[in-house]
């Protein structure tokens, strides 16, 4: 893999990452973003198992624990408290354009926090010795000084679980869930509605089928809990064919549908506008956030052009978004 742009930033001329990208990846160490090793599910070693089992995370994408040593990134041991998460493509077959998974994700993520002004785990790329990509982001529940705080997804916090719910608990709901449990858990929620309005607004624009209830948290700083910074941004329209939205119940059942809505199956901005409201956010600020999204900025085509998804792909994600986006603005009756 040759690398003629930053894999965090995707900015032009670098040939590893850039001084941006390896402050806030890597606290300004000078790191390397190729890996010693690869993913292969046929030839898991024991460090590759190891590494897989400490992520309790469910999901379509293998995870692993990671840390940064002597300048490299490698698999984290059973006894080291890791710093990194590392995604590479998915395993299962069935996906389509699977290999592309960990481009797609960062490219997204980038796009959320360049963009649209986004708070996002900070992210990159980095490659395995057989050339794929692979995703990495630093962990936010770890803080500088090595300690972890706590965080908590609102698949707990609105009381989810498989022995209740069933296998896809984490897609049972609706987004009105997670506001009222911001409401219920973060005193001064007005600030972190906003955010997480505007992430609501971000992955049905940029087709993020995967929002679910265990892609929203909460994380504790110091005495003051706040929602944590995005994370597991991508679009998923790529690789399946899925829904609007990550949770069965959309926006809230408790909004009536605007005539779009009922007739078409896919919302538009009054649906957000109401939804916006019904969160208890005020209507200037409910404007002011969907005024970001009836457009695509030129920034977002440029940072598509310079993302490590191939030529036909970089198309058809623009393609999807600007779809999405003639769909958002269609005009209720």
């Amino acid at each position: 893999m040759q690398i003629d742009r930053c894999p965090s930033t995707l900015t032009s001329g670098h040939d590893t990452y850039c001084p941006q990208a390896l402050k806030s990846l890597f606290d300004g160490a000078k790191v390397s973003p190729y890996l010693e090793f690869n993913f292969s599910e046929g030839n898991l070693n024991q460090v590759l198992m190891e590494a897989m089992q400490r992520i309790s995370v469910s999901g379509v994408q293998e995870k692993f624990s990671a840390v940064v040593d002597g300048g490299k990134i490698r698999l984290a041991k059973s006894s080291e408290r890791a710093t990194h998460i590392l995604k590479p493509a998915p395993w299962d077959n069935t996906l389509s354009n699977r290999k592309l998974m960990p481009a797609n994700e960062h490219v997204t993520m980038q796009i959320a926090s360049q963009v649209y002004g986004i708070k996002t785990a900070f992210n990159g790329l980095c490659f395995a010795n057989d050339g794929q990509p692979v995703y990495i982001t630093r962990r936010f529940d770890i803080m500088p000084d090595g300690t972890k705080t706590e965080m908590e997804d609102f698949a707990v916090l609105v009381g989810r679980n498989e022995q209740s719910d069933g296998h896809y608990f984490k897609y049972s709901g609706c987004y009105g869930d997670i506001a009222k449990s911001i409401k219920d858990h973060i005193p001064a929620w007005v600030v972190d509605m906003e955010r997480f309005f505007d992430l609501v607004l971000f992955n049905y624009i940029y087709a993020n089928g995967d929002a679910h209830l265990k892609n929203f948290s909460i994380i504790r700083y110091g005495s003051e809990c706040r929602l944590s910074p995005a994370y597991d941004l991508i679009n998923t329209s790529l690789h399946i064919t899925g829904d609007d939205f990550g949770l069965e119940g959309g926006l809230s059942p408790q909004i009536e549908k605007s005539d779009v809505y009922g007739r078409t199956g896919h919302p538009c901005r009054s649906d957000f506008e109401r939804f916006g409201l019904s969160i208890g956010l005020s209507p200037i600020r409910v404007k002011r956030l969907i005024g970001k999204y009836v457009f695509m900025p030129d920034k977002v085509e440029e940072i598509v052009s310079r993302s490590f998804l191939n030529e036909k792909m970089q198309r058809t994600y623009l393609q999807i978004v600007t779809e999405r986006i003639r769909r958002f603005v269609r005009v209720s009756e």
